[in-house]
């Protein structure tokens, strides 16, 4: 099941948006203010966060920051201003939408769906990324390898690839399936694991201190990379 995330410090508020999300399906995470939503972000996981902006202490935009630093998780943002100026800052930031206060759940639930049928942002903003000895050329579709070309086959391409776009971000086998071979795949699930299982061994001679292919046992899959300097 997936979580949600709110980060609203208006209890009444923050209850009505759980009751509405859980009945649409969904796990909810309530976290009152700022800093506890960055504590509790790469531990919680969420499928989508619902970020207030005016909270005590760090404030929405700080923990947008935060989250994109690391992390491709849609954020839709909830203010009680109604400036179109707070609107363009949340959306160059990186937020995925914006609901104004008063707003009607139904919406809310409406929108969250809306911005999970998105391909997730890529975190990546070039052509190329090089993490030591392994370099991925997006535009060519070509991976290398201590400089040598690796022949992968188009469908596990595509997976190194997507995962290689979201670095350091953990997706499970029904996102996978859906971002990256589309809704209509109807192979079995473990056809990912079967596709991770190659590409690991594809990449043995990576030394893992500059990146790797990592299961989070019950959680999913991520391309781990050393972004540090």
């Amino acid at each position: 099941m997936k979580t949600i995330m709110i980060v609203e410090d208006e209890a009444a508020i923050a209850r009505v948006l759980a009751a509405y999300i859980r009945k649409a399906g969904f796990d909810c995470l309530i976290c009152r203010n700022g800093s506890q939503a960055v504590e509790s972000f790469h531990s919680a996981q969420p499928a989508l966060v619902i970020l207030d902006v005016l909270l005590p202490g760090m404030n929405g935009w700080e923990v947008l920051q935060h989250i994109r630093r690391k992390s491709a998780c849609p954020v839709i943002m909830l203010t009680a201003r109604g400036d179109v100026g707070d609107r363009i800052m949340g959306l160059n930031e990186g937020a995925d939408d914006y609901i104004t206060k008063p707003f009607e759940p139904d919406e809310v639930i409406a929108r969250i769906h809306a911005v999970l049928r998105r391909p997730p942002q890529s975190l990546v903003s070039s052509d190329q990324v090089t993490y030591g000895s392994f370099r991925i050329d997006f535009k060519s579709r070509s991976v290398f390898l201590n400089g040598a070309a690796l022949s992968i086959t188009p469908r596990d391409l595509s997976l190194l690839l997507f995962l290689a776009e979201h670095p350091n971000q953990i997706f499970n086998r029904e996102q996978l399936i859906e971002k990256v071979w589309g809704i209509d795949y109807e192979g079995s699930d473990r056809a990912v694991d079967l596709a991770i299982k190659r590409l690991r061994k594809l990449l043995l001679h990576w030394p893992p201190e500059e990146g790797e292919i990592r299961t989070l046992r019950g959680t999913g899959y991520q391309l781990y990379a050393n972004t540090s300097d």
